[in-house]
Parts: C-alpha cells; sequence; structure tokens
C-alpha cells in the first residue's frame, strides 16, 4: 500500500503562523505607504504589478515549503515478499525400457514422459531437481540441481537404450532415494514413472520404499500406459528398425500403490497424454511449500524536492528585487 506520513507532524502547527506574518506584512506596507512620497515606478504601472504583494506571496511560499520540508514528509510502500527460497528438492526416476517406445501416447509413451517432465521442470524455478533412469539397470543422468537449464537438456537427450533392457523399479528408486537422503531441504521427493512389472535389479521395491520412508522422501507413482493393449516394440527387423505389434499393457499397479503408501505420497494411471499431464500438474499444486511472508517497507524522504522549491523561490525573490522590482521598498 503506498501512504505519506510525517516523521516530525508536531511542525505543521508553525503553518498557523503564516497567517500571523500576512497581517503584520500588510500593516508593515500601509505604514511604510503613508511615509513613502514618490517612487520610481510610475503609478498606474505600480498599481498593475503591486511588487509588495509578489514579494509577499513569494516569501510565504518559500516559509510553507520551509515548514512541511522540516516536518519530514515521507512515502512508504509495503511489499510482501517470500523469505527462503530453498524450495524443494525433487528426483525424476523415469522408466526407459523399450516398453516405453509404445504408442498409445504420442508420439510414443517416452516421448510424452519427457514432454511433460519439461513443462513440470520449468514451472519449479526455486526447487533442486534431479533426473534417475532405469531399465535393467539404473543411473543418475542429473544430481538435483538449480541449473535447470542443464537438466532440461537432459531429458531432451533420453532414449531408451542407454541401458540394459529390463524394469528395474526397485533399483530406479533406490538410486533417486540415495541421491536425496542426505537433503537438508524442507521436503524431498521422488516422482516414480514405469510402464511395466519389476524383472530385473538387485533391490526389492518393497525395501527401497522402505528406505525412502526411513530418510522422510516421499515418493509418488505413476503407472504409464493405456487399459488393454497398445502397440509395443517386441523385435528388431532386418533393418535394425523397431517392429511393433499390439501386446498387452500390464503394469504392477499393485507394487507402485504400496510403494506410494510406504512412502507418503499417492499412485497415479496415465492412460494418455493428457492425463499424464493433470498427473504432474496435481503433484506441483500438492507439492507447494508455503514460505513465511515478511512485509518489508521502502521509505523515500520527500523533503528534498520541497527545499529545492523553497530555495528556487527565494532565488526568484531576490532576482525579482535586483531587477524590475528594485523599486519596491525592502522589507
Amino acid at each position: 500500500m503506498f501512504d505519506i506520513h510525517f516523521q516530525h507532524p508536531g511542525l505543521l502547527w508553525l503553518l498557523l503562523v503564516l497567517p500571523l506574518v500576512w497581517t503584520w506584512l500588510l500593516m508593515r506596507r500601509r505604514h511604510f505607504r503613508s511615509e513613502v512620497r514618490m517612487s520610481v515606478i510610475p503609478l498606474n504601472l505600480r498599481s498593475k504589478l503591486n511588487p509588495m504583494m509578489v514579494v509577499y506571496a513569494l516569501r510565504t511560499l518559500v516559509m510553507l515549503l520551509l515548514i512541511i520540508a522540516l516536518a519530514g514528509p515521507r512515502s512508504s510502500d509495503v511489499n510482501t515478499k517470500s523469505r527462503g527460497g530453498e524450495g524443494i528438492e525433487i528426483m525424476l526416476a523415469i522408466d526407459i525400457s523399450t516398453s516405453m517406445l509404445a504408442k498409445d501416447f504420442k508420439p510414443d509413451r517416452l516421448e510424452a514422459t519427457k514432454r511433460v517432465a519439461a513443462e513440470f521442470v520449468q514451472n519449479r524455478p526455486m526447487d533442486k531437481i534431479g533426473l534417475v533412469l532405469y531399465a535393467g539397470e539404473s543411473f543418475t543422468k542429473t544430481p538435483p540441481t538449480t541449473n535447470h537449464a542443464l537438466l532440461l537438456q537432459n531429458i531432451s537427450e533420453v532414449t531408451f537404450n542407454l541401458v540394459e533392457d529390463g524394469t528395474a523399479i526397485g533399483m530406479g528408486l533406490a538410486t533417486a532415494v540415495n541421491r536425496l537422503r542426505n537433503s537438508e531441504s524442507k521436503s524431498k521427493v521422488v516422482i516414480l514413472l514405469s510402464d511395466g512389472e519389476n524383472n530385473r535389479g538387485m533391490v526389492d521395491p518393497l525395501t527401497a520404499a522402505d528406505l525412502a520412508q526411513q530418510f522422510g522422501i516421499r515418493v509418488y507413482t505413476i503407472g504409464v500406459g493405456s487399459k488393454g493393449s497398445a502397440p509395443t516394440p517386441y523385435a528388431f527387423g532386418p533393418r535394425g528398425e523397431l517392429l511393433y505389434k499390439n501386446l498387452p499393457v500390464t503394469i504392477d499397479e499393485a507394487l507402485l500403490k504400496a510403494i506410494a503408501e510406504i512412502c507418503g505420497g499417492k499412485y497415479f494411471r496415465a492412460t494418455d497424454d493428457n492425463f499424464l499431464r493433470s498427473i504432474f500438474d496435481e503433484i506441483d499444486q500438492m507439492e507447494r511449500i508455503k514460505l513465511e511472508d515478511i512485509d518489508y517497507i521502502e521509505i523515500e524522504e520527500k523533503q528534498h524536492p520541497l527545499l529545492l522549491l523553497a530555495l528556487g523561490l527565494f532565488l526568484v525573490e531576490v532576482l525579482l528585487r535586483k531587477t524590475w522590482l528594485k523599486s519596491a521598498i525592502d522589507l
């Protein structure tokens, strides 16, 4: 809110003196005129200019401005800002097995996931976000970072053949948990996406979930895939191209629900691009820390323009007294 107030408002009572000054000046002028018999300025021009009144007006304005300036006028602008800003530390654990190339999403599950994950990152500039990729094995593509330009570049480079094929859900979750376990952030979150069943890896998914729970890490799980069947890669052709055929969509929803329940998160099922985007939007809204708001009062002193104006008017009076009001009686 914008406000103007005075640092020393009691000095404004001096404004009541100005009418007394005017009265004294007028009385003195009458007394002076009774003694003056002639003037350098012609009588008709003198009456039109009324030089004494010009002098009185200028002096009154100077005194008015000085009194207001001495009272200390200032403006204050109250701004509300958030203190803190450390945000949330988030790891995205994305399945990059060959089945993520199924075409029940546009153009496929993996590309749709990359697109929505990038939008999620762009909407959370205050957070540290990292990226874990897993198939038959898992690895950290990007540690938690606020360098979102780097993270977005790494997301765009994700492809399906970076590690041995398979679906090691436990390994993917354990790698993400390991990246967050020593974090001092107020909130630590893993978003785990999978389109299949755990069939590889040395870490049991529920064991990884127990570790996440012990370190205070909340895990949201997302099953990616339409209901029924979908065009899914099943082999490579003679020229190395992927061959597709309709295969059943088999997501271990019971496992993903159990992981989310252990870790205080929530399980979602994304059956198309729009549903996947809405899931990330919901997680985005749930994982918002209310940072402490502080009111900052910005104060700007306003007496300087008044002092400059008073000085200017004083100089104008001096100039007039030395030139075309030169014949005015010196007070």
